[in-house]
């Protein structure tokens, strides 16, 4: 508990100070060990550093014997993107061996799993591993982001083989247009190329070679608005052609994306009064009915207007996140945030499942982490050195 605490008080001065670069935040979380810097006298920066730590132990506490994470306290479903953010959110805390469990888990069933369903790892499946369903790219592609970054923080190569494996079948799902199949669904069938699952990929496969200029060519074609200067989500759709998250993550993964996308994530934003307690809640939906507040997208606004140095549009983002955390029910001084402030729609017409807006979740809770924390999980995959003519958003 100490040497957590020591690690979020070094951690809050650093996002202060935004001066130092990823690798010099984690070679002081290591390393230092002659006590802490004086931090500045500011109200908000206290209370996100003490949310932060306090929606931190919550997750730790959520990880199971198996190394594994529910989703949120009222389910058994167990997911794989969700694990791969746990895995990023402890290496962010320094606990490389709790992500170390999330990593062993999957690669004790390369054999079993992986090889045996000819490529990638269960979306879902219960807490037990039992009953796992289809097989999401994007998910997987998170997974081998949160191994790059394992790789790059501790500098050994312990899962080499599952991240070469993962890496081989992402592109092996590459078709002729550049684009890339989303997976495998229960039946069988084959996913369809989803935008938000290819700018995934993009980023986790490492490097930039002709893999990576098949995908911008494919997004140039086909899922880019030259009107709008916008990735586009649903080109069939009028309804739900752009996506929210698609501005967050699409500047958080392409080197030199304007600005501008982040002021047009506008079109997204609303206010709801929170299902749990009653707070006036401003956020941003999935999509353009602007039903619900998702409150891990909002999470994910907030990091972006970091990283593109919005510090007024980052703070304010922060303390209405912070009206949303909740106290847990069985366990002291923790807090997490639900997925949504209320009952509604996710993306598209598709109701959110009953306790979406009433128990904690983890992937709300570990974007307003990262954020808080000035962690950028995309920054390693986001150093690619892409050709001036190949970034179509620049033109």
């Amino acid at each position: 508990m100490l040497k957590k605490l020591l690690l979020f008080t070094i951690l809050g001065f650093l996002a202060l100070s935004c001066t130092l670069d990823t690798t010099e935040v984690y070679e002081e979380l290591i390393y230092i060990e002659n006590g802490i810097p004086d931090l500045p006298e500011n109200n908000l920066e206290d209370n996100l550093e003490s949310n932060a730590l306090q929606i931190s132990q919550w997750i730790d506490n959520m990880q199971l014997a198996n190394g594994l994470l529910t989703s949120s306290e009222k389910t058994d479903y167990v997911s794989l993107y969700d694990n791969a953010l746990a895995a990023l959110a402890f290496m962010a805390e320094g606990e490389i061996e709790k992500a170390e469990g999330v990593f062993d888990y999957f690669n004790e069933r390369i054999d079993s799993e992986f090889i045996l369903n000819n490529g990638g790892f269960y979306q879902l499946r219960n807490s037990d591993g039992s009953n796992g369903r289809r097989t999401w790219m994007g998910d997987n592609a998170w997974l081998l982001i949160a191994l790059n970054n394992y790789h790059e923080i501790t500098g050994n190569t312990k899962y080499a083989e599952l991240t070469g494996l993962l890496e081989n079948w992402i592109r092996s799902l590459q078709d002729e247009d550049g684009g890339l199949w989303g997976g495998i669904n229960e039946d069988g069938t084959q996913i369809h190329k989803v935008t938000e699952g290819i700018i995934m990929a993009f980023n986790a496969v490492e490097g930039y070679d002709d893999f990576h200029k098949g995908i911008l060519n494919f997004l140039k074609q086909e899922r880019w608005d030259l009107n709008d200067q916008l990735l586009v989500a649903w080109p069939e759709n009028e309804t739900h052609y752009y996506a929210m998250d698609l501005h967050s993550l699409g500047y958080l993964i392409f080197e030199n994306f304007s600005e501008e996308v982040l002021f047009k994530a506008e079109r997204y934003k609303n206010t709801q009064v929170a299902s749990f307690n009653g707070e006036v809640i401003s956020g941003y939906c999935f999509d353009e009915d602007k039903d619900v507040i998702w409150l891990e997208g909002t999470a994910q606004m907030a990091l972006a207007f970091k990283e593109a140095n919005m510090a007024d549009e980052a703070n304010s983002t922060l303390q209405q996140l912070q009206k949303a955390q909740m106290k847990n029910s069985t366990q002291e001084n923790s807090t997490g945030i639900p997925y949504t402030t209320n009952a509604g729609t996710s993306y598209g017409s598709s109701l959110l499942w009953e306790d979406a807006p009433n128990t904690p979740a983890i992937s709300s809770s570990i974007w307003y982490l990262f954020s808080v924390l000035n962690f950028n999980p995309l920054d390693l995959g986001r150093q690619k050195n892409i050709p001036a003519e190949d970034m179509f958003w620049n033109f």
